[in-house]
Protein backbone atom coordinates (compact mmCIF):
# COMPACT_ATOMS: atom_id res chain seq x y z
CA UNK A 1 0.00 0.00 0.00
CA UNK A 2 1.61 3.32 -0.80
CA UNK A 3 2.24 5.80 1.34
CA UNK A 4 -1.15 8.17 2.55
CA UNK A 5 0.69 12.36 1.62
CA UNK A 6 -1.04 15.37 3.25
CA UNK A 7 0.32 19.05 2.06
CA UNK A 8 0.23 21.17 4.62
CA UNK A 9 0.39 24.94 3.96
CA UNK A 10 2.53 27.03 6.26
CA UNK A 11 3.96 30.80 7.41
CA UNK A 12 2.92 32.51 4.19
CA UNK A 13 3.91 30.13 1.16
CA UNK A 14 5.83 27.29 2.51
CA UNK A 15 4.58 23.49 2.59
CA UNK A 16 5.53 20.78 5.00
CA UNK A 17 3.91 17.23 3.97
CA UNK A 18 2.90 14.61 6.10
CA UNK A 19 3.69 11.04 5.20
CA UNK A 20 1.53 7.57 6.71
CA UNK A 21 2.06 4.13 6.76
CA UNK A 22 -1.78 2.62 7.32
CA UNK A 23 0.12 -0.96 7.56
CA UNK A 24 1.83 0.60 10.74
CA UNK A 25 0.97 3.61 11.59
CA UNK A 26 4.10 5.42 11.36
CA UNK A 27 3.81 9.36 10.38
CA UNK A 28 6.37 11.46 9.15
CA UNK A 29 7.18 14.73 8.23
CA UNK A 30 9.07 16.89 5.62
CA UNK A 31 10.14 19.57 6.56
CA UNK A 32 8.82 21.87 9.69
CA UNK A 33 8.54 25.61 8.77
CA UNK A 34 5.89 26.25 11.97
CA UNK A 35 5.02 23.73 14.43
CA UNK A 36 1.47 24.83 14.30
CA UNK A 37 -0.38 23.81 11.29
CA UNK A 38 1.26 20.47 11.18
CA UNK A 39 0.23 19.61 14.76
CA UNK A 40 -3.75 20.67 13.37
CA UNK A 41 -3.02 18.46 10.82
CA UNK A 42 -1.75 15.21 12.35
CA UNK A 43 -4.31 16.18 15.12
CA UNK A 44 -7.40 16.06 12.08
CA UNK A 45 -6.01 12.90 11.09
CA UNK A 46 -5.64 11.10 14.32
CA UNK A 47 -1.86 10.57 13.54
CA UNK A 48 1.38 10.28 16.08
CA UNK A 49 4.77 11.82 14.27
CA UNK A 50 7.48 9.62 14.71
CA UNK A 51 9.84 11.22 12.24
CA UNK A 52 11.05 14.36 11.16
CA UNK A 53 13.03 14.55 7.77
CA UNK A 54 14.81 17.78 7.04
CA UNK A 55 16.12 19.03 3.45
CA UNK A 56 17.78 22.05 4.51
CA UNK A 57 19.18 24.47 7.04
CA UNK A 58 16.84 27.18 6.43
CA UNK A 59 14.99 28.68 8.68
CA UNK A 60 11.84 28.40 6.96
CA UNK A 61 12.24 24.55 6.88
CA UNK A 62 13.41 24.19 10.16
CA UNK A 63 11.63 26.73 13.21
CA UNK A 64 9.16 24.31 14.26
CA UNK A 65 11.55 21.24 14.55
CA UNK A 66 12.51 22.20 18.29
CA UNK A 67 8.89 22.20 19.32
CA UNK A 68 7.56 19.08 17.85
CA UNK A 69 10.21 17.16 18.97
CA UNK A 70 9.54 17.90 22.03
CA UNK A 71 5.73 17.15 21.85
CA UNK A 72 6.32 13.95 20.24
CA UNK A 73 9.68 12.57 20.73
CA UNK A 74 9.95 12.31 16.88
CA UNK A 75 13.31 11.58 15.63
CA UNK A 76 15.29 13.75 13.68
CA UNK A 77 16.88 13.23 10.29
CA UNK A 78 18.80 15.67 7.81
CA UNK A 79 21.78 16.23 6.23
CA UNK A 80 25.21 14.91 7.72
CA UNK A 81 26.48 17.66 5.57
CA UNK A 82 24.88 20.72 7.16
CA UNK A 83 24.43 18.85 10.67
CA UNK A 84 26.47 21.96 12.25
CA UNK A 85 23.41 24.20 11.09
CA UNK A 86 20.39 21.95 11.36
CA UNK A 87 18.11 21.25 14.76
CA UNK A 88 20.15 18.11 16.62
CA UNK A 89 19.95 15.40 14.68
CA UNK A 90 19.70 11.81 15.49
CA UNK A 91 20.30 10.58 12.27
CA UNK A 92 22.97 12.52 9.87
CA UNK A 93 22.57 11.19 5.99
CA UNK A 94 24.49 11.05 3.01
CA UNK A 95 23.94 10.49 -0.59
CA UNK A 96 22.08 6.49 -1.10
CA UNK A 97 21.41 6.14 2.23
CA UNK A 98 18.34 4.43 3.48
CA UNK A 99 15.30 5.78 5.27
CA UNK A 100 11.95 4.18 6.39
CA UNK A 101 8.49 5.01 6.86
CA UNK A 102 7.07 2.32 8.59
CA UNK A 103 7.36 -0.47 6.25
CA UNK A 104 8.64 1.46 2.88
CA UNK A 105 11.92 2.22 2.18
CA UNK A 106 13.45 5.17 0.53
CA UNK A 107 16.83 6.85 -0.48
CA UNK A 108 18.46 9.91 0.44
CA UNK A 109 19.41 12.19 -2.41
CA UNK A 110 22.26 14.69 -2.75
CA UNK A 111 21.10 17.92 -4.43
CA UNK A 112 23.48 20.64 -3.32
CA UNK A 113 23.02 24.23 -5.51
CA UNK A 114 20.15 26.08 -3.21
CA UNK A 115 22.77 24.88 -0.24
CA UNK A 116 25.27 22.87 -0.44
CA UNK A 117 23.84 20.50 1.69
CA UNK A 118 20.70 20.49 0.31
CA UNK A 119 19.43 16.94 0.20
CA UNK A 120 16.15 15.35 -1.24
CA UNK A 121 14.12 12.12 -0.26
CA UNK A 122 12.96 9.82 -2.60
CA UNK A 123 10.71 6.83 -2.30
CA UNK A 124 10.04 4.70 -5.10
CA UNK A 125 7.55 2.27 -4.44
CA UNK A 126 4.87 4.99 -3.48
CA UNK A 127 6.16 7.59 -6.60
CA UNK A 128 6.84 10.34 -4.42
CA UNK A 129 10.02 12.67 -4.02
CA UNK A 130 10.92 15.37 -1.41
CA UNK A 131 12.72 18.15 -2.72
CA UNK A 132 12.58 21.40 -0.87
CA UNK A 133 13.72 24.50 -2.30
CA UNK A 134 16.00 22.05 -5.09
CA UNK A 135 12.92 21.44 -7.68
CA UNK A 136 10.36 23.31 -7.48
CA UNK A 137 7.19 23.41 -9.21
CA UNK A 138 7.80 24.83 -12.44
CA UNK A 139 11.09 26.51 -11.32
CA UNK A 140 14.04 25.69 -8.88
CA UNK A 141 15.63 27.35 -5.79
CA UNK A 142 17.97 30.42 -6.08
CA UNK A 143 21.82 29.30 -5.62
CA UNK A 144 22.75 30.88 -2.19
CA UNK A 145 25.52 28.79 -2.27
CA UNK A 146 26.00 26.31 -4.41
CA UNK A 147 27.01 27.22 -8.54
CA UNK A 148 25.05 26.46 -11.71
CA UNK A 149 26.83 23.19 -12.57
CA UNK A 150 26.26 21.93 -8.75
CA UNK A 151 22.91 23.09 -9.19
CA UNK A 152 22.25 21.16 -12.84
CA UNK A 153 23.69 18.23 -12.04
CA UNK A 154 21.21 18.11 -9.10
CA UNK A 155 17.93 18.60 -11.04
CA UNK A 156 19.78 15.71 -13.64
CA UNK A 157 19.69 13.58 -10.61
CA UNK A 158 15.97 14.27 -9.78
CA UNK A 159 15.00 14.22 -13.51
CA UNK A 160 16.30 10.75 -13.96
CA UNK A 161 13.80 9.38 -11.87
CA UNK A 162 10.78 7.43 -13.25
CA UNK A 163 8.32 10.33 -14.66
CA UNK A 164 4.79 9.59 -12.55
CA UNK A 165 7.32 10.44 -9.47
CA UNK A 166 4.93 12.90 -7.90
CA UNK A 167 7.33 16.27 -6.92
CA UNK A 168 6.51 17.15 -3.41
CA UNK A 169 8.39 20.89 -3.21
CA UNK A 170 8.76 23.86 -0.43
CA UNK A 171 6.73 26.54 -1.96
CA UNK A 172 4.08 27.89 -3.58
CA UNK A 173 5.82 29.72 -6.45
CA UNK A 174 4.29 28.05 -9.77
CA UNK A 175 2.32 31.23 -10.47
CA UNK A 176 5.17 33.42 -10.44
CA UNK A 177 7.64 30.47 -11.98
CA UNK A 178 5.05 29.78 -14.64
CA UNK A 179 5.00 33.55 -16.14
CA UNK A 180 8.82 33.83 -16.07
CA UNK A 181 8.68 30.49 -18.34
CA UNK A 182 6.20 31.85 -20.58
CA UNK A 183 8.85 34.38 -21.62
CA UNK A 184 11.25 31.71 -22.67
CA UNK A 185 8.84 29.33 -24.44
CA UNK A 186 5.83 31.29 -25.27
CA UNK A 187 4.56 28.64 -27.68
CA UNK A 188 5.04 25.19 -25.57
CA UNK A 189 1.66 23.82 -25.71
CA UNK A 190 2.07 21.97 -22.39
CA UNK A 191 3.38 25.16 -20.71
CA UNK A 192 0.33 27.03 -22.00
CA UNK A 193 -2.23 24.39 -20.59
CA UNK A 194 -0.18 24.13 -16.92
CA UNK A 195 -0.13 28.07 -16.75
CA UNK A 196 -3.75 27.76 -17.09
CA UNK A 197 -4.19 25.05 -14.31
CA UNK A 198 -2.15 26.75 -12.05
CA UNK A 199 -4.01 29.92 -12.43
CA UNK A 200 -7.33 28.45 -11.67
CA UNK A 201 -5.72 26.47 -8.74
CA UNK A 202 -4.55 29.73 -7.38
CA UNK A 203 -8.38 31.57 -7.49
CA UNK A 204 -9.32 28.46 -5.86
CA UNK A 205 -7.11 28.47 -3.14
CA UNK A 206 -5.47 25.15 -4.22
CA UNK A 207 -1.94 24.31 -3.81
CA UNK A 208 -0.26 23.50 -7.01
CA UNK A 209 1.87 20.88 -5.64
CA UNK A 210 2.86 18.18 -5.22
CA UNK A 211 3.50 17.93 -9.06
CA UNK A 212 4.13 15.02 -11.31
CA UNK A 213 7.73 14.71 -13.12
CA UNK A 214 6.61 14.37 -16.51
CA UNK A 215 4.93 17.76 -16.20
CA UNK A 216 8.20 19.36 -15.24
CA UNK A 217 10.25 17.64 -17.46
CA UNK A 218 7.61 19.07 -20.25
CA UNK A 219 7.14 22.78 -18.95
CA UNK A 220 9.98 23.59 -16.26
CA UNK A 221 12.96 25.76 -18.18
CA UNK A 222 15.33 24.69 -15.20
CA UNK A 223 14.99 20.96 -15.95
CA UNK A 224 14.72 21.67 -20.17
CA UNK A 225 18.75 23.91 -20.36
CA UNK A 226 19.24 21.01 -22.64
CA UNK A 227 16.32 21.03 -25.09
CA UNK A 228 17.57 22.70 -28.30
CA UNK A 229 14.14 24.53 -28.27
CA UNK A 230 15.04 26.16 -25.21
CA UNK A 231 18.57 26.31 -26.35
CA UNK A 232 17.45 28.58 -29.12
CA UNK A 233 15.12 30.36 -27.26
CA UNK A 234 17.96 32.22 -25.06
CA UNK A 235 20.55 32.32 -28.10
CA UNK A 236 22.68 29.37 -26.91
CA UNK A 237 21.78 26.71 -29.49
CA UNK A 238 25.79 25.27 -29.01
CA UNK A 239 26.43 26.02 -25.51
CA UNK A 240 26.67 23.28 -23.04
CA UNK A 241 23.85 22.49 -21.15
CA UNK A 242 24.97 23.69 -17.33
CA UNK A 243 25.95 27.30 -19.19
CA UNK A 244 22.47 27.38 -20.41
CA UNK A 245 20.97 26.61 -17.25
CA UNK A 246 23.33 29.29 -15.64
CA UNK A 247 21.65 31.58 -17.75
CA UNK A 248 18.04 30.84 -17.24
CA UNK A 249 18.64 30.97 -13.42
CA UNK A 250 20.34 34.49 -13.84
CA UNK A 251 17.68 35.41 -16.05
CA UNK A 252 15.03 34.59 -13.60
CA UNK A 253 16.92 35.49 -10.60
CA UNK A 254 15.92 39.59 -12.72
CA UNK A 255 12.52 38.56 -13.12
Amino acid sequence: MPLELVTVPCLGDNYAYLVHDAATGATAVVDVPDAAPIRAALAGHGWALSGILLTHHHVDHVAGVDELRAETGARVLGAAADAHRLPRLDAALGEGDSITIGSEEGRVIEVPGHTVGHIAFHFPASALVFTGDSLMALGCGRLFEGTPAMMWQSLRKLSALPPDTLVCSGHEYAEANARFARTLEPENPALILRSGSIAAARREGRPTVPSQLSDEMATNPFLRANVAALKAAVGMPDAPDAEVFAEIRARKDKF
